[in-house]
C-alpha cells in the first residue's frame, strides 16, 4: 500500500508546486515588464520539464536508454494531447487571445529535426550538440524579444494584461516572488520523481515491459508538472502561460534533454520509435495549428477529443 500513498503525496506535491510556478512566473513577468508567455516559455517551461532532464540522464547512466528516449517522445505526446485537453475539460482556454505562431514554429521546426537525427540511428554527443545549438537560437530570440517588449514601453498594452491575470500582483514584493519560483522549481521535479518511482514499482509488479513504461507511465508521470502548472492557468484564465508551457516544454524535451544526455552516453533509437512514436508525436502537434493559427479556442469538446485521442494512443501501446 506504501507505493499508492506515496503516488499519491507526490500527485499533491505536484499541484501546490504548479500554482506555485503559475503564481511566481506571471508576477515576476508583471515587476520585469515581460509578457507572461515569454516567462512561461523560459523559466515555467524549464522548470516543469527538470523531472524528464533527471531521468533522462538516469536512464542513459544505467543503461536503459529506451526509457530516455521513451519518456522525452511520451511526454511530448501527452503535453498536447493530455496537458491541453484535460486543462481545457475543466476550463475553456482562451487560445484565441494570445499569439504563440512563431514559438509554435520553432517547436515543429525542433519535432521535425529531432526526428531526421532520430534516423541516424542514434543521438551522438554531435546530435547533441546540434539540438544544443538549436535550443540556443531558440532562447536568444525569446530574450531578444523581451528586451524589445522592455524597450517599446507599452504601459497601456501591460495595464489590460494585469486587469485580465487574475490574482496577479504588480506590487508582489521580490522575495515573495523568489519563494514561489523556488518553491515550484524544486517542488515540481521532487513531486514527479516521487510520483513516478512509486508508480513504476506499481507497474513492475504487473509485469509491464520497461519500452512501455517509459512511453506510458513515466512519460505521464514527468508530464503531471506540465498538466499541474496547466490546469491552474486555465482555472486563473492564463491561456497565456498554458499555451506558452506546453510549447516551451515540448522544446525544452526535444533540444535539451536528449541534447544533453547525449553527453552521459549514446541514445540508439528503437526501430519502433521510427515506425510509430515519432510521427504519433508529430501528428499531435499539427493538431493544434487551428488553436495558434485561427484564433480558435479549447472548449470542453475539443478538450475532451484530445483526451479520447491519448487514450487512443495508450491502448494501443499497452494492447
Amino acid at each position: 500500500m506504501t507505493p499508492w500513498l506515496l503516488s499519491g503525496l507526490g500527485l499533491v506535491v505536484l499541484l501546490l508546486a504548479g500554482d506555485a510556478l503559475v503564481r511566481g512566473a506571471v508576477n515576476l513577468s508583471l515587476r520585469l515588464g515581460v509578457p507572461a508567455l515569454i516567462v512561461s516559455l523560459t523559466i515555467v517551461a524549464f522548470g516543469t520539464s527538470a523531472p524528464e532532464l533527471l531521468i533522462a540522464i538516469k536512464a542513459v547512466q544505467e543503461n536503459a536508454p529506451g526509457i530516455a528516449l521513451g519518456n522525452v517522445v511520451g511526454s511530448n505526446t501527452a503535453n498536447i494531447l493530455l496537458v491541453l485537453g484535460v486543462p481545457a475539460i475543466l476550463s475553456r482556454l482562451h487560445t484565441s487571445e494570445c499569439d504563440t505562431r512563431k514559438t509554435y514554429v520553432f517547436m515543429l521546426l525542433a519535432s521535425v529535426l529531432f526526428i531526421a537525427l532520430a534516423f541516424t540511428g542514434s543521438f551522438t554527443w554531435v546530435s547533441g550538440l546540434i539540438l544544443l545549438g538549436a535550443l540556443g537560437l531558440v532562447l536568444l530570440d525569446a530574450f531578444r524579444e523581451a528586451k524589445a517588449h522592455r524597450k517599446a514601453g507599452k504601459e497601456a498594452e501591460a495595464d489590460i494584461d494585469i486587469e485580465e491575470l487574475e490574482g496577479a500582483d504588480p506590487d508582489m514584493p521580490w522575495w515573495r516572488i523568489g519563494v514561489y519560483l523556488v518553491l515550484g522549481l524544486v517542488g515540481l521535479p521532487m513531486g514527479a520523481h516521487l510520483l513516478v518511482e512509486n508508480a513504476t514499482i506499481i507497474a513492475l509488479t504487473y509485469g509491464v515491459s520497461e519500452t512501455v513504461i517509459g512511453l506510458t507511465l513515466v512519460a505521464v508521470g514527468t508530464s503531471l508538472p506540465e498538466l499541474a502548472t496547466t490546469v491552474m492557468a486555465a482555472l486563473r484564465r492564463q491561456a497565456d502561460v498554458a499555451l506558452g508551457n506546453v510549447i516551451g516544454s515540448n522544446m525544452f524535451n526535444l533540444l535539451a534533454i536528449v541534447g544533453i544526455a547525449t553527453f552521459v552516453g549514446e541514445i540508439p533509437v528503437d526501430p519502433e520509435f521510427l515506425r510509430f512514436d515519432l510521427w504519433v508525436m508529430l501528428a499531435a502537434s499539427v493538431l493544434i495549428i487551428p488553436f495558434v493559427f485561427f484564433k480558435q479556442d479549447i472548449g470542453r469538446v475539443w478538450g475532451a477529443a484530445l483526451t479520447t485521442l491519448y487514450v487512443i494512443y495508450v491502448v494501443v501501446l499497452l494492447f
